[in-house]
């Protein structure tokens, strides 16, 4: 059984990476831990987001394997971020995860563009589960449908997108021999 941890305790990112490795075929136990992204608590790029993603990742596997009697084989990092195109601003999503050895692989996943109104608030200096909060009249939405639940009326849900984000981070595991991994 392969022992999974992931930086955060949001059960809607627990869920999907617990969905992802079943995806994949793994009996896999996971657990969350609360550490810290290392950013912005709104990222604004596809950089910064991928950053806490890692950042997450290898803290999480960090705090988990101080017991070497249990290390864990793996730290999953997912992070939410926005990114600027000329398009307008878009939800962006990334995943990364990390071996016990040091390997990290990388993923992400789906984009969609942001309402004006959703911008609005971005651009005053609110993350974004606060603007569709607020915008929606409901808390707590990053902990379920997340905003792209909301934009897609829960055809693709923050669960769902950020399993394939896992699977997408895993796939340098899955084909070792096209990655080179140490």
């Amino acid at each position: 059984m392969l022992r999974v941890a992931i930086g955060s305790l949001n059960q809607a990112k627990i869920q999907a990476v617990r969905s992802a490795f079943q995806t994949m075929g793994y009996d896999a136990e996971v657990i969350g831990v609360n550490v810290e992204s290392g950013v912005s608590s709104q990222p604004f790029s596809d950089e910064e987001t991928i950053q806490g993603a890692i950042n997450r990742a290898v803290a999480v596997l960090k705090a988990t394997n101080a017991k070497p009697d249990q290390p864990f084989d793996y730290g999953v990092g997912l992070e939410g971020g926005v990114v600027e195109t000329e398009h307008g601003l878009f939800l962006c999503n990334w995943g990364a995860v990390v071996s016990a050895a040091g390997t990290v692989g990388v993923g992400g996943g789906h984009r969609v563009q942001l309402p004006q109104l959703i911008v609005d608030g971005l651009r005053r200096g609110e993350e974004l589960g606060t603007t569709v909060n607020r915008l929606m009249h409901r808390e707590d939405v990053h902990k379920n449908e997340g905003a792209i639940g909301i934009l897609t009326r829960n055809r693709i849900t923050r669960d769902a997108m950020f399993r394939d984000v896992v699977i997408c981070a895993f796939a340098r595991f899955l084909h070792p021999d096209f990655y080179g991994n140490d």
